[in-house]
């Protein structure tokens, strides 16, 4: 059974990945718990190691404990507001915490797989496709293109297997930050039916956190030499309003919104939609539709 270490595996994406993984693996998580939580992972104590990315030394021995053949390097800050309010912080822990990842993994790790982002990407209408130019917008992209070039050199340096996925918009259970899915379970669930939002135009590729860990299982399983830039995303996209009909839908009830001023962010893109068409030519498919995934947080 191959040793896998998470980054980040406590949190949001990282606990779904767990999950799915720990089946065909030994799982082992790394995660200092500042966005995620000890509780959303079932893993026993002597596979999870509370520390940080940027502290290379307690990393390093960590890597040399488990000698992982796998590493999934998802620890990072990554909510977009509080990375535009912190740069320094964003930077420091996106960017030099994938430096000590990648350091510390040399002498172990036969594949390991990095979560970018769509945020690589510039302002487009249509598909996504990985082939395309990359222009982010802001410092959380530029720190994960940065991660991207950091995986290039690594792989140059070391020719050790390396996936670079670019995750579009996750939803699901275990949320940790405010984006637009949970923002609206949140007030539904405290009993309001008059939701406030901000910007109601822009459209987004929504993918469920099940249907991405498969995704990522598939990619370690298929894509075993080389190096890789794949989009991770369901290649469909919805806007906001699409979004609250589904939470009408499901809860029976309508839903009505609000604009507040003060949730309206200055500078927006119009569309982010993945071209899937690499990761579905591996076998995979989504299949968790948004009213599926919508229903499960209402029960919560």
């Amino acid at each position: 059974m191959e040793r896998v270490i998470v980054t980040g595996g406590a949190g949001f994406i990282g606990s779904a990945i767990c999950k799915y993984l720990q089946s065909n693996a030994e799982v082992f998580v790394i995660d200092n718990l500042s966005f995620g939580s000890r509780q959303f992972i079932e893993i026993d104590d002597t596979h999870f190691f509370n520390e940080d990315i940027l502290n290379y030394q307690a990393l390093k021995k960590v890597v040399e404990q488990v000698k992982p053949q796998v590493v999934i390097h998802l620890a990072a800050i990554h909510f977009i507001p509080y990375c535009n309010a912190h740069p320094f912080e964003a930077a420091q822990v996106n960017i030099q915490g994938t430096i000590n990842v990648l350091e510390a993994i040399k002498p172990f790790a036969k594949q390991v797989l990095f979560a970018s982002t769509a945020a690589v990407y510039p302002i487009a209408e249509g598909a996504l496709a990985e082939t395309g130019l990359t222009g982010p917008m802001d410092i959380y992209g530029l720190s994960k293109l940065a991660g991207e070039h950091l995986c290039q050199g690594f792989y140059a340096q070391t020719g050790i297997n390396t996936i670079v996925a670019r995750f579009f918009n996750a939803f699901g259970p275990n949320e940790t930050n405010p984006h637009l899915i949970p923002e609206i379970q949140n007030q539904i669930l405290q009993g309001h039916r008059t939701i406030s939002l901000g910007n109601l135009e822009p459209k987004r590729d929504f993918i469920h956190t099940y249907d991405m860990a498969v995704a990522v299982s598939c990619m370690l399983q298929k894509l075993t030499t080389g190096i890789h830039t794949i989009n991770l995303g369901s290649g469909v996209e919805y806007a906001v309003t699409e979004i609250v009909d589904a939470f009408s839908r499901q809860l029976g009830e309508e839903i009505k919104i609000n604009i507040d001023p003060n949730r309206i962010r200055k500078v927006e893109r119009m569309h982010l939609l993945a071209d899937v068409t690499k990761l579905k030519a591996l076998g995979w498919q989504h299949t968790v539709s948004i009213d599926a995934g919508i229903k499960t947080l209402l029960q919560n």
